[in-house]
């Protein structure tokens, strides 16, 4: 056995990137594994299967830890900076009631386990650091003890007694925070993550459908069908056009009378025999039908290509106008190409008549390649689709929002900062929001955003798993299991709290919504990864980034006052 522990110690020293990446693997393998409904999932079962490995010595540059923890945090905001910023106003003010809830009640557990087990200063504060898994809060409690007047030896003992505390506590505080706003929580409110995330996306498209990736309409919504004029039908072009009411739209897109396909134009004579193809939303088409005459197939000449595309709006002059104005306007111009919908801020619009369209308005638009160019020139600019990441908008990003992290702004003598993660995110959220409202440039297929969120965030809890694991199982056996169990204590008291205010007294209803709120609230990103697999899309991230901002000051001034009140 000491053969095999040797080689594997000695493979991990030359290659601490294998530990890493095995610990990935089986992680991802454990998270796998179900006991009933319970799944442990990827990121947990990564932690988990790292802290074993780490029992073999493993030393991983922290460089890598914050690299990953960056690209993550990212990501996380990128995609979620439209929603976050429609999102912010007085729905705010639950969060932040939510954010003091949980570090209020993080700082009242700790001292009152202080006080029942004759826990030192120092130590409480580690429990603090460790089971809110804040580790600002080491530094503040270390300048708060150094202040005391404490002779030489007491305070290096208390300073010892952080490090062994936070050491202990912190693979639970970490591990417990996921299992409870992924797995714990939606059991209490007795629905999925993913059933609330989906109600919330349903909501605010308000009946807009849904469609996931691979999924379309049985009964698709603009059709194009061919009909042969009758004797008391239509008799102009423009007549027929201009017979759908409101914001539904039909246009001639040919007409072929005998052998001979002839120019479309408004003042067009309809004679009876002619054969004319008519593209436009199902329920126009339908409504009109039976005035045009019968509805055949495969007219020659008659058959069309047809271009979707994506187009932001940019014209001032289209920019405040109501849906309805625009249709009328279409209608004028004999417009060939038709809106199918209106995203804003990440989120697609019902196509009602009041709707007023927006700069940075996203419109997918149908129609032949010719007609739907032409709008996209009017409407502003095409999206290019493509699967290439913009590396120097998103490496802006992040060094943007790792110098906004090094800012230090201090509250009397207490240093608070949002930390490279605070940083990222906050830039990440802006640097997603200016992309949907410019998307010529700036590109992060989601392809590659689930990748950076996936692996980042992964193999970052790893590196912790295998930097701290060695030294939480150490000081477990030496000092026993009471501060690890006291530490469960610290990280599930606030959770709980923290979910009953956030249900009965602040009146969270939506799971989802709460979920992000509580993992913002403990600032714990691999809590919101797992939030956001279960969910299966980013609604939990913007209560998530409310609380995160505030968690990082909040739980950071707790440093002081745990030293002040044990």
């Amino acid at each position: 056995m000491e053969a095999i522990y040797l080689y594997i110690h000695e493979t991990f020293a030359k290659s601490p990137e294998f530990a890493v990446f095995l610990s990935l693997a089986a992680g991802f393998w454990i998270g796998k594994f179900r006991v009933g409904s319970f799944q442990l999932g990827g990121v947990a079962g990564s932690l988990l299967a790292a802290v074993l490995f780490s029992q073999f010595g493993v030393n991983v540059n922290s460089i890598v830890k914050s690299a990953l923890f960056a690209l993550f945090i990212y990501a996380v905001g990128f995609d979620s900076g439209p929603r976050f910023f429609r999102s912010l106003g007085r729905h705010s003010i639950r969060e932040i009631f939510l954010a003091l809830t949980v570090a209020a009640s993080g700082l009242i557990t700790v001292v009152v386990m202080a006080k029942v087990f004759n826990i030192d200063k120092g130590m409480a504060a580690g429990l603090l650091a460790g089971g809110m898994t804040q580790s600002a809060i080491i530094g503040v409690a270390g300048d708060a003890l150094s202040k005391l007047g404490l002779s030489a030896t007491a305070l290096q003992a208390m300073q010892a007694n952080v490090a062994i505390g936070y050491a202990v506590t912190y693979m639970f505080g970490s591990l417990g925070v996921i299992i409870f706003c992924s797995t714990i929580l939606p059991k209490l409110f007795g629905h999925t993550l993913r059933e609330d995330a989906i109600a919330v996306e349903a909501e605010t498209s308000q009946g807009v459908a849904m469609l996931e990736e691979g999924q379309e309409l049985a009964v698709e919504d603009l059709v194009g069908r061919t009909y042969k004029v009758r004797v008391n039908g239509f008799k102009t072009v423009n007549e027929l056009e201009n017979a759908a009411a409101g914001t539904a739209r039909v246009a001639v897109e040919g007409v072929k009378r005998g052998k001979d396909i002839l120019p479309v134009t408004g003042v067009l004579e309809l004679l009876p025999g002619d054969f004319v193809l008519v593209v436009g939303k199902r329920s126009a088409v339908v409504a009109i039908a039976g005035r045009i005459g019968q509805a055949v197939n495969n007219i020659a000449g008659l058959e069309l290509t047809m271009q979707k595309m994506s187009v932001v709006v940019s014209n001032e002059e289209i920019a405040g106008k109501s849906f309805l104005e625009l249709m009328k306007k279409a209608r004028e111009t004999r417009q060939g190409a038709f809106v199918l919908s209106l995203a804003r801020g990440g989120t697609t619009l019902p196509l009602t008549e009041s709707l007023t369209v927006e700069n940075g308005d996203v419109m997918t638009i149908y129609g032949t390649e010719k007609e739907a160019k032409r709008l996209a020139v009017k409407l502003g600019y095409a999206v290019t689709v493509n699967n290439k990441t913009d590396f120097v908008y998103m490496g802006a990003g992040l060094v943007i929002g790792l110098l906004i992290g090094l800012i230090n702004i201090k509250i009397g003598s207490i240093p608070v900062t949002l930390g490279s993660g605070g940083g990222v995110l906050l830039s990440g959220l802006f640097f997603g929001w200016y992309h949907s409202r410019h998307q010529s440039f700036g590109n992060l297929p989601a392809g590659a955003s689930q990748m950076l969120r996936d692996f980042g965030l992964a193999g970052f809890v790893a590196v912790v798993g295998l930097d701290s694991g060695l030294q939480a199982v150490s000081t477990v056996k030496d000092q026993g299991i009471s501060i690890f169990l006291i530490g469960v204590v610290v990280t599930t008291m606030p959770l709980i709290i923290g979910a009953l205010v956030g249900r009965y007294a602040l009146g969270y209803k939506n799971v989802a919504v709460l979920a992000g709120a509580l993992a913002g609230s403990r600032s714990s990103n691999p809590a919101l990864g797992e939030v956001l697999n279960a969910a299966g899309n980013s609604v939990p991230t913007g209560s998530f980034a409310v609380t995160y901002a505030l968690a990082n000051v909040f739980l950071t001034m707790l440093g002081i006052f745990v030293v002040a009140l044990v």
